[in-house]
């Protein structure tokens, strides 16, 4: 999407309830990651429509993402979300208890890899925000979580743009982190159990649809 589209998309929003507009600028204004605006959107949509009961996010930050989709899930909706740093799952579990969704959000803290496995009910929505060299290992675990018919989105799959170079044109240090995720989206569009679409929306996003025919 060119820059003149996206503005002029960006404009027509309609904005969130105050505290997430707060909670976002003062992400913004402390060099925290919050996921895009067009991001925003596009799970607003899918969480409208498709009503889950059970989200699971991987990647909490301090917890606006799963304040935003507690707002616009039902309200019944059970999410689990996860989060390694220490500041980060502080600064989420004061959000939460701020704006009263403790009942609601439960934050496993540690390694995702390790927690996605202890976990054995099924969601219905997933939404990966977390390290993007880990999303290729956690995509078995995941796939064994959602329910047929759920929707997985994996944030930032075009890293700024990288992902459509050469390897020998990234320098060295972050050849292994391509290199996964190239692996990561040929693995979610050849997969029999997904329909995916990748868009050029923010850092770029993959939107999934595990099939009912799946296992």
């Amino acid at each position: 999407m060119n820059n003149r589209s996206a503005v002029f998309i960006a404009s027509l929003d309609s904005g969130h309830v105050h505290y997430l507009e707060e909670l976002e600028s003062l992400a913004k204004e402390n060099d925290i990651p919050v996921i895009c605006r067009e991001a925003q959107g596009l799970i607003k949509f899918f969480l409208t429509m498709h009503k889950p009961r059970r989200i699971l996010e991987i990647g909490t930050a301090i917890g606006f993402s799963a304040l935003l989709m507690s707002e616009y899930a039902p309200k019944d909706c059970e999410i689990i979300t996860i989060e390694r740093d220490e500041a980060r799952i502080k600064a989420a579990e004061s959000n939460f208890l701020k704006h009263g969704k403790t009942k609601q959000i439960s934050l496993l803290s540690g390694d995702a890899l390790g927690i996605i496995k202890g976990l054995t009910e099924p969601f219905d929505f997933i939404f990966m925000d977390a390290a993007k060299g880990q999303y290729l290992n956690l995509l078995s675990d995941i796939l064994k979580l959602l329910n047929p018919g759920g929707i997985l989105i994996t944030d930032n799959v075009l890293q700024d743009g990288d992902i459509l170079e050469s390897r020998y044109a990234i320098t060295r240090r972050d050849r292994t982190i391509h290199g996964r995720m190239r692996d990561f989206l040929y693995e979610i569009k050849h997969c029999e159990t997904l329909c995916t679409e990748i868009l050029d929306i923010g850092d770029g996003v993959a939107v999934s649809y595990k099939l009912s025919s799946s296992t």
